[in-house]
């Protein structure tokens, strides 16, 4: 035993990287093994900092500093970072109202007497919901902190609420959980990213922010399965070796038996990230809350594609071989239909029975060795295809024109606020509740994302507030769902491809470059990225280097 505490405490040690502000871990090296207590809420994840108390003679600036250090220990409502606060403001100021992630060397400058300032350059903010928004841009800002003389020592007397972390302090201190809510046709079920404090009743956090509904650019898109004004009955979700304990306001009495079975895989499927909870039980105000049998609901959660690339090659379309790349061809004539309307981009829906065709014609529907023209506009993207049997066009020349049609070519406007630009892709997500577009704008290519609203009848409508993520830069080439919280770009640049992937609601990050010129990216299998070549090859990863496939494709295709 003692061997393994060793063990944790060199774990421990090695996650904490020392800042330019002063904070430490208190993680014993000696003494003997003690006992801790039950874990009743949250996984003992992450590192838990102890950062320096006040020391006594300290100036403003090093108060200042000691107490964003002090931003990175939760414990106890943030205990020792209001010991630098004047008494008169410790208990007004609020830590829990944001976090913003820093980069570099901040910047400490007298302003008056009893006043200091401090400019730091944002990469990232977290909100009270847990809601995450990456900077697209670095964004300078400066706050400003009072001072005040209490028994002989400064203290603050105003701090703006929320804390402030380095990137390092962040990722040791905060995790990534996905919420989880239906499509409208509870067919799916759809992700919302928020992050919470690693140690901070994680359990508690989750099942509180599920009950309170989607983030506000996801409304109108997805649904709960909990009746509104459903709430947590005790504040808190206790866990009872491994099964996590949920007990809810009366209102959930008004739940039908099917939406008592959604219930119960929104919270499970919530809460699965919590290493602690292997399962859910629910009760209300402390009484028994009965849920028909049945491991859960049907949705599908994160739809997979073919492991073989979808393409057009040299007048075959199909599914690729990856190594031989021989094309097994699309059954029923379709892939001799779609061939024959010389495609330039091509999606295919997740049941293989429609395809969407964009060529110098326009935009076609094809079904089996049927085709028709449904759009024969100049200037359109690579159409997309949704699951309730809608095929979108949108035009390069007018991002606020968007037309979803349903398979008879019905034209169905939908509304959108997308800001002005040169649109390169539009996509729909593979569980039909989000799209994802690619500007070119004179600033670069500029990536969002937007909830899909439709009617009573499943037509779209309108297109919810964007949400701009992370994109590549360069000349935008395409951007693609890799998964149902993740989302690419490409941007070719003079030293080659520029492919960035970004979790919606999370973090970003940049693939190494590969040789040669892209011309499309698509996703693929299990998470993968596939990016067609300007010679025709496919290339694949999953998030490291790129790997050939064998492939080559005249057209890489898109997969629901």
């Amino acid at each position: 035993m003692r061997a393994r505490f060793r063990h944790l405490v060199a774990v421990a040690l090695a996650a904490v990287t020392v800042v330019a502000v002063s904070a430490c871990a208190a993680i014993p090296t000696d003494g003997p093994v003690r006992s801790g207590q039950t874990i009743k809420d949250e996984s003992l994840s992450g590192v838990d900092y102890r950062p320096d108390k006040p020391v006594a003679g300290s100036d403003q600036t090093a108060i200042l500093r000691g107490f964003i250090a002090a931003g990175t220990g939760a414990q106890d409502d943030y205990a020792i970072a209001r010991q630098f606060l004047a008494s008169g403001f410790s208990e007004k100021w609020n830590p829990r109202r944001s976090v913003t992630i820093r980069q570099g060397n901040p910047a400490v400058e007298r302003v008056g007497e009893r006043e200091l300032t401090y400019t730091l350059t944002a990469s990232a903010t977290v909100d009270a919901d847990g809601e995450y928004t990456q900077a697209v841009r670095p964004t300078s800002s400066t706050l400003t902190f009072q001072f005040t003389r209490e028994n002989g020592e400064w203290r603050i007397a105003y701090a703006p609420d929320g804390i402030i972390l380095s990137p390092v302090n962040f990722d040791s201190v905060f995790q990534q959980h996905a919420l989880y809510f239906f499509d409208p046709t509870y067919k799916f079920l759809v992700p919302d990213e928020r992050w919470f404090l690693a140690r901070s009743s994680t359990s508690t956090r989750i099942a509180s922010a599920l009950l309170a509904g989607p983030a506000d650019w996801l409304k109108g898109s997805v649904v709960s399965s909990f009746p509104e004004g459903t709430q947590l009955s005790l504040n808190a979700v206790t866990i009872d070796n491994g099964t996590a304990l949920v007990d809810l306001s009366s209102d959930a009495l008004r739940a039908s038996s099917q939406d008592k079975v959604r219930m119960r895989e929104q919270l499970s499927k919530s809460l699965a990230s919590v290493a602690t909870v292997s399962s859910v039980e629910i009760t209300v105000e402390g009484a028994t809350f009965s849920v028909p049998d049945g491991s859960g609901s049907d949705a599908q959660q994160n739809p997979d594609v073919d492991a073989r690339p979808l393409v057009d090659h040299d007048g075959s379309v199909g599914y690729a071989t990856l190594g031989s790349g021989k094309v097994a061809e699309l059954g029923a004539g379709m892939g001799d239909e779609i061939a024959g309307l010389d495609p330039s981009s091509f999606a295919l829906s997740a049941s293989g029975t429609v395809a969407a065709v964009g060529n110098d014609d326009g935009v076609t529907v094809v079904r089996a060795r049927n085709h028709l023209r449904i759009d024969a506009t100049d200037g359109l993207v690579a159409p997309t295809i949704d699951d309730l049997g809608f095929v979108w066009v949108a035009s390069s020349g007018n991002t606020r024109k968007v037309t979803a049609y349903g398979l008879g070519g019905d034209p169905h406007a939908v509304n959108t606020t997308l800001p002005a630009g040169e649109l390169v892709s539009f996509q729909v997500s593979r569980d039909s509740t989000r799209a994802l577009a690619l500007i070119e704008t004179s600033d670069g290519p500029s990536l969002y994302v937007m909830s899909i609203v439709r009617g009573s009848d499943r037509t779209p409508t309108a297109l919810g507030s964007p949400v701009r993520v992370q994109a590549a830069t360069g000349d935008a080439v395409g951007a693609a769902w890799i998964s149902d919280s993740d989302v690419a770009s490409v941007g070719q640049t003079s030293s080659g491809p520029d492919v960035v992937r970004s979790t919606i609601g999370g973090q970003s990050s940049t693939l190494p470059k590969p040789d040669g010129r892209a011309t499309a990216i698509a996703g693929g299998s299990g998470g993968s990225m596939l990016l067609r070549m300007s010679d025709g090859s496919v290339l694949q990863s999953t998030g490291g280097g790129w790997d050939t496939t064998g492939v080559t494709a005249d057209v890489l295709g898109i997969q629901r």
